[in-house]
């Protein structure tokens, strides 16, 4: 187990000698370069979030929402609100990949043209369960790696209300996934942060800067969670999107999905049990 456990493209050396000393254990070595995930992807996928946009299905109202908030200036900003497990960070990724995703990758039929110049758009990805992105240099850093903006060698709030000012052009999207985590991080508690950063997507980027933050509650809820006295940094998302189950016909498209059909009785069954979960 533990021989293939250290085949991986981080250990190459280590691999090698694993092949030589058990060779009837050993699984071959392929090179990061040679590894193709479409060969692997599993028909369903429960637990972790969906990455591969062929496999996300559903929320088209929400989509077609969400898309029209962010296709023209000034970008809005809006909060995705669902319960534990019903899809949140499956959609912020689905956001930031389908639109320059070929359509050669897409199921037939998926939609993928929700904007004009996709190639435009700069999308940043937050996931404030990663206790780094708890630390403000080390956030600030990120959003301004993903922005393609040069990343000032330090990297001070100051500095980094600067530079976005300065050099932001493009339509940009923060998408800040666990946003009640962020309210909690000890690194993050300034008050002049969140009106920095509320000030920045407000007023500082002539509209090419929009914030997309999911979470369980709604931002009037986690208000109390944000230390500030005056311009709350939650009073800017004016949209609010609730995820709920899928529509009937979104849920049979998931399940027609399975590349071993289930019989009529079976996906009968699976919609009842799972209430379009």
């Amino acid at each position: 187990i533990l021989c293939h456990l250290l085949v991986s493209a981080r250990f190459p050396q280590t691999a090698a000698l694993c092949q030589q000393l058990f060779p009837q254990d050993a699984i071959p070595y392929k090179s990061a370069a040679s590894f193709d995930a479409n060969q692997s992807i599993s028909p369903f996928i429960v637990g972790p979030p969906i990455l591969s946009p062929s496999q996300f299905f559903g929320r088209e109202a929400q989509l077609k929402r969400i898309f029209g908030l962010v296709s023209h200036f000034p970008l809005q900003h809006i909060a995705i609100i669902g319960p534990r497990r019903s899809g949140k960070t499956s959609l912020l990724h689905y956001l930031r990949l389908i639109t320059t995703t070929a359509a050669s990758r897409l199921r037939p039929g998926q939609k993928n043209g929700w904007l004009h110049q996709p190639d435009a758009y700069r999308w940043v990805y937050v996931d404030f369960q990663d206790a780094r992105m708890h630390q403000q240099e080390t956030l600030l850093r990120h959003i301004l790696t993903g922005l393609e903006i040069p990343v000032p060698e330090i990297c001070s709030l100051s500095n980094f209300l600067s530079v976005v000012s300065d050099h932001l052009v493009l339509p940009s999207i923060i998408l800040m996934d666990e946003i009640e985590r962020a309210f909690r991080a000890r690194g993050l508690e300034q008050e002049v942060f969140w009106e920095s950063l509320r000030s920045l997507a407000s007023n500082s980027t002539d509209g090419r800067l929009g914030l997309i933050v999911a979470g369980s509650e709604y931002p009037q809820s986690m208000q109390s969670q944000v230390r500030q006295s005056s311009s709350p940094f939650l009073n800017i998302f004016g949209h609010t999107i609730q995820l709920g189950p899928l529509t009937g016909p979104e849920a049979h498209q998931l399940v027609a999905s399975s590349p071993r059909p289930f019989p009529p009785q079976d996906v009968e069954w699976i919609l009842a049990q799972s209430q379009g979960w």
